[in-house]
């Protein structure tokens, strides 16, 4: 019995020590990314930027806070840029990673989104064929109506001018 309990706070130590390493490791990562960012021509508008959306759920308000590790900008265009290490989650094939990115996309002001490969100093672009999540943004087919609608009066109103002048010289 004695043993079984020495052999499991050991495997619990060496997970603490291992998930610590690795912690520290995706640090390193993070800070360096900075670095290569600027390298790269970008400028590092924040690091660690949070922002705000809701969702409703059954109804009621649910808000949702995130953090990403930077907003950067290239030109014009501003980036939310995440930056990952280890094996896998810099990969666009992990579902967590693939999903962050998304909401990110949605949820932040920007134009896209950085995944940094923290092990490579990789920068991809990543882009999802979705518009960004803005609560006022007008929705296409109202967008497109009212371009219709105007343009049918302007149509309708020249050509009343027209039929007026033409009848009342």
């Amino acid at each position: 019995m004695a043993v079984a309990v020495l052999v499991l706070t050991i495997e619990r130590a060496a997970r603490r020590m291992f998930r610590r390493a690795r912690m520290r490791h995706a640090q390193v990562c993070e800070d360096d990314a900075a670095g290569l960012l600027q390298d790269r021509g970008y400028e590092v508008l924040g690091r660690q930027v949070r922002t705000t959306f809701e969702l409703a759920v059954d109804g009621k308000r649910f808000p949702v806070e995130l953090r990403a590790d930077y907003v950067v900008a290239l030109g014009e265009r501003r980036f939310v840029a995440e930056v990952k290490s280890g094996r896998r989650a810099p990969r666009i094939d992990t579902i967590a990673t693939r999903r962050q990115l998304l909401e990110y996309r949605m949820a932040f002001d920007v134009d896209g989104v950085l995944l940094i490969d923290g092990e490579t100093s990789r920068i991809s672009e990543i882009v999802f064929d979705v518009p960004p999540f803005r609560a006022s943004a007008p929705t296409p087919w109202l967008l497109r109506f009212t371009l219709q609608f105007t343009a049918g009066a302007l149509i309708g109103a020249v050509v009343a001018a027209f039929v007026l002048s033409c009848v009342h010289p």
